[in-house]
């Protein structure tokens, strides 16, 4: 078993890139932080200046290009306790950590590495008790950062608080170390076990896991997903659509077909955010939904099970079909539960790059009339976001 592996957080410690570019690349460190590892990093190929795991993790000097928001989901407006958000009427989400196993460039959440992490919270008993007084709360998503950069015995204290909430059900964690650093879980057996006592026949931990390409699938990070698996947790794969790594079809494909071959569901396929310093990353909605189609086509059932969707401020809205004329949306999960389910069309905008981008209105229907007082109204404390915010 191999050591872990040593984290890098200066460029000058990368030995495939020449001096002059160095020089380049820690411009852009001094605005979006960089971090890798030794195991990460050997799984990049430097004669090759396209290569996608390079892209994903070593800066480029586009990055600074003034695009974007820090904040382009707005998930401050759902802070309901320091730490915490409350989007969905039934998932609480927990800030548990500043730091990941690496940091992607094209991270949504980039400002939390930027601000020092004033958006985490260190004791997370508010939080807790806020999600003990909704019922309503069956989820709870663990994610920052990446909660498995923790200390297992400090992850376990977390989880164990919610786990005595009788209405959380599930516990998620949200992860990109299977991919980063399989050695976190390879070499540590307190981790299984921790899965072990907390994921139980009824109320099981997911791990959602981040492979954006199947080159990522290594032997190592196939086995970690395992050691969890073993240990009784469900593990799903997400990834946004990203230009350059996975935007071509058949690479999409080969991801989609090696996750269902080992076992793990693609769950979700994002629209990239609109966040600052993205821009190389990001692809118009209908490029990117065709990409994902395509991708799709090539696939088993089993393999095509994802939904491509946006995380808009005001919820996952699924993009389900365009036509010559118009795209058509469907909101999948909705901030405000009433939303759930509604259908729009719009006039079709090739060069959209986000929801608000979609102005022409062609149809939009919902499910639930406003006046159904079957839904609870939005949690005390919490920002109702309007929806004409345009970025990009």
């Amino acid at each position: 078993m191999m050591k872990n592996p040593r984290y890098i957080t200066s460029i000058e410690d990368l030995p495939g890139i020449p001096g002059d570019e160095k020089m380049r690349l820690a411009e852009v460190t001094k605005k979006f932080a960089f971090r890798t590892n030794e195991y990460y990093a050997s799984l990049i190929n430097w004669d090759d200046p396209g290569d996608p795991i390079r892209r994903i993790i070593i800066p480029d000097p586009r990055e600074l290009e003034d695009w974007g928001a820090l904040d382009p989901s707005r998930e401050q407006d759902y802070t309901v306790a320091p730490g915490v958000q409350h989007k969905y009427r039934e998932t609480a989400l927990f800030l548990t950590s500043d730091v990941c196993g690496g940091f992607c460039r094209f991270c949504f959440r980039k400002r939390l590495f930027m601000n020092r992490a004033d958006e985490i919270a260190r004791d997370f008993s508010e939080g807790i008790g806020y999600v003990r007084e909704h019922p309503e709360i069956t989820n709870v998503l663990l994610t920052g950062g990446d909660p498995l950069l923790m200390a297992t015995s400090r992850l376990e204290r977390i989880i164990s608080r919610i786990r005595e909430i009788d209405h959380v059900q599930i516990i998620r964690l949200g992860s990109k170390m299977a991919a980063f650093n399989p050695y976190r879980i390879l070499n540590d057996p307190d981790l299984p076990r921790m899965i072990r006592t907390h994921s139980t026949i009824e109320k099981r931990i997911y791990l959602m896991a981040h492979f954006n390409h199947a080159r990522e699938l290594t032997p190592q990070a196939i086995d970690a997903l395992e050691v969890l698996r073993a240990a009784g947790a469900i593990v799903v794969n997400q990834t946004p659509l990203l230009r350059g790594i996975n935007s071509d079809p058949s690479t999409l494909t080969d991801l989609f077909k090696r996750l269902s071959f080992i076992g793990v569901p693609p769950y979700y396929v994002f629209q990239c955010r609109p966040t600052l310093g993205n821009h190389l990353f990001e692809m118009p909605v209908e490029e990117s939904y065709l990409i994902f189609e395509k991708a799709r086509a090539s696939c088993s059932g089993l393999a095509k099970r994802a939904r491509f969707v946006i995380s808009h401020a005001t919820g996952k809205i699924e993009v389900v079909g365009k036509t010559e004329n118009a795209t058509y949306f469907k909101y999948h999960q909705a901030a405000d539960p009433r939303d759930v389910g509604r259908f729009l069309a719009f006039r079709s905008n090739p060069e959209a790059f986000w929801f608000d981008d979609y102005i022409e209105l062609l149809e939009d229907s919902r499910v639930f009339p406003d006046e159904d007082e079957h839904f609870p109204a939005f949690p005390t404390g919490r920002k109702t976001p309007d929806d004409t915010q345009v970025i990009g």
